[in-house]
């Protein structure tokens, strides 16, 4: 049996979800115990372009239609149509459990520090399918947005997330969302928001640091920085009751798939890491009460940038934190270069 069946058998609160809209993955995921998927626009471009034959008449359509569309909205279209089109797959596992059976889109990474336009966006995609999640980003602005989508009954995705100060205070949003919509008289129960915390990233921008800085730690803890931060965070999440669900992201290595099984959360893990974990023989078993080690949380507090995101960190410091900046760079290149595959349709020569 795949390993990955077998842990959503064995822990049915633990969710894993195809960390793609790409059809053909998705399939294979749903098939092996998968029960959602998200994207971002790094991966919209990669399934364009591995995929460029399913869309390409769609594309040329959207454009014959409305021949004054710029690329960029021809590129939101298409991305559109792939989360309508993944949304279609899931929807069985929608109509079956809350919880499952959702897609994410992302809102345009250009807007991370307008709450309006955050906003705007997110309430439009609401409007594609009924199991649509929004992403929104955990900055000063998107903070504000997931309160107000949240309270119009939007179930939203908090993502370029790497810390617990900023789980939380996009879960106290959440709930404060919540609390407006039930003083409106408003139904809650089908509103179903999860908080990421993109895992290896934080571990790549400690690495990072700890190159440039010329720091000397253990190199293996570097790999447990974002373990910590997860398991910190369901703690209080659990303890806290919140109406929000952890999502686990950004997949590097094996640790980040079994430290959280037996976990009430989700796992979104890219294709290729499924391919490995499925052909692993990890046990399976859970793992998400046991500590992170001593030794490596030790070495773990001698960076700044790991103190922050495990302890303390102002909600005014979330948009010039260092994994925010990185993380916002790779998905404006990724959106760039989807742009780029766009206007190879609109300009011919």
């Amino acid at each position: 049996m795949d390993q990955l069946r077998k842990m959503t058998e064995n822990f049915p609160k633990t969710h894993y979800w195809n960390d793609s809209c790409d059809l053909n993955e998705l399939k294979y995921s749903l098939q092996r115990g998968a029960s959602g998927a998200t994207t971002n626009p790094v991966i919209v471009k990669q399934v364009l372009e591995k995929n460029l034959d399913l869309y390409s008449d769609f594309i040329t359509s959207a454009i014959a239609k409305d021949p004054c569309a710029s690329e960029d909205d021809i590129a939101w279209i298409t991305m559109e149509k792939m989360a309508s089109d993944a949304a279609a797959l899931l929807k069985p596992f929608f109509d079956g459990e809350k919880g499952k059976g959702r897609i994410s889109i992302q809102t345009n990474p250009k807007h991370f520090n307008n709450a309006e336009k955050l906003i705007e966006q997110t309430l439009h995609f609401h409007t594609i399918a009924p199991n649509i999640q929004v992403k929104i980003p955990i900055t000063k602005a998107g903070l504000a947005a997931i309160k107000e989508c949240t309270a119009r009954g939007v179930s939203i995705n908090a993502t370029v997330s790497f810390s617990v100060p900023q789980a939380l205070a996009a879960a106290d949003q959440v709930e404060k969302g919540l609390n407006e919509r039930r003083s409106a008289g408003l139904e809650t129960k089908d509103i179903d928001p999860v908080i990421t915390i993109m895992a290896g990233r934080l571990d790549d921008w400690l690495k990072y640091t700890c190159k440039r800085d010329g720091k000397d730690v253990i190199p293996e803890s570097l790999d447990w920085a974002g373990i910590a931060c997860i398991k910190k965070a369901y703690r209080i999440f659990s303890q806290r009751n919140y109406s929000s669900r952890i999502l686990v992201a950004a997949y590097r290595h094996q640790d980040h798939w079994i430290q959280f099984m037996g976990g009430d959360l989700s796992m979104t893990i890219p294709y290729n890491y499924q391919l490995m974990f499925n052909s692993s023989h990890a046990e399976i078993k859970s793992r998400i009460d046991d500590p992170v080690p001593e030794s490596f949380l030790e070495q773990l507090m001698r960076l700044d940038d790991f103190k922050k995101a495990y302890n303390k960190m102002d909600i005014s410091e979330f948009d010039s934190y260092g994994p925010v900046n990185k993380t916002l760079d790779q998905f404006l290149t990724g959106y760039d270069e989807l742009i780029h595959i766009i206007r190879k349709f609109m300009i011919t020569f």
